[in-house]
């Protein structure tokens, strides 16, 4: 494979850079917004609440800016269902919730199990049982309590983990996964 293109180029030359080019240009899946930002300018989340019954499905980021409906729509669904409060959510973590669905290739919704907290609900967790943090990353509207009939709790937490970007916490015996932007860590089985 000789031929010579113009500008004196081997024909493999020309195929060995398009295929660096190819490489350099693919997702590294360092960190959840890393791989959102190479992975076509598009986010979306897609999310349904057994509590309320409310579901979404939207692009949230486009070129790269987050829409502004969306977010709200967003603080609204991931709202305190208890107290009815809604905080701005950290999109750092939807942007990992998203970056997880995408790396399992799932079509179905999350399971939003948790989302924001407010103080007065993670004081009534804390004394119904064991589990939930005193400065839970969920007041802060950080992290989300998330299930996918369709995949593991193993399946979900390497996906989350995979991004690099916050806290993943497996549940198994609940069956869901905690995603967090907080400090990279793990724990749980």
């Amino acid at each position: 494979m000789t031929d010579i293109a113009s500008g004196g180029m081997t024909r493999r030359g020309i195929l060995t850079a398009f295929a660096a080019t190819l490489v350099s240009a693919a997702p590294t899946y360092s960190n959840a917004a890393g791989f959102l930002r190479g992975g076509g300018d598009i986010r979306r989340i897609r999310m349904q609440s057994g509590r309320t019954g409310e579901r979404i499905d939207m692009i949230y980021w486009i070129e790269g800016k987050y829409i502004k409906d969306a977010v709200r729509e967003v603080n609204h669904f991931m709202r305190d269902w208890r107290t009815n409060d809604v905080k701005s959510v950290d999109l750092r973590t939807v942007d990992i919730m998203a970056a997880a669905h995408n790396l399992m290739d799932a079509t179905e919704p999350y399971m939003l199990l948790s989302g924001y907290r407010s103080p007065k609900t993670n004081a009534m967790l804390r004394r119904r049982g064991s589990g939930v943090a005193k400065n839970s990353l969920h007041l802060k509207a950080q992290a989300a309590d998330l299930r996918l009939n369709s995949r593991s709790v193993n399946q979900m937490a390497r996906a989350a983990a995979a991004c690099k970007a916050g806290g993943v916490g497996r549940y198994s015996g609940s069956n869901f996964v905690h995603m967090d932007c907080g400090p990279v860590r793990s724990w749980g089985r």
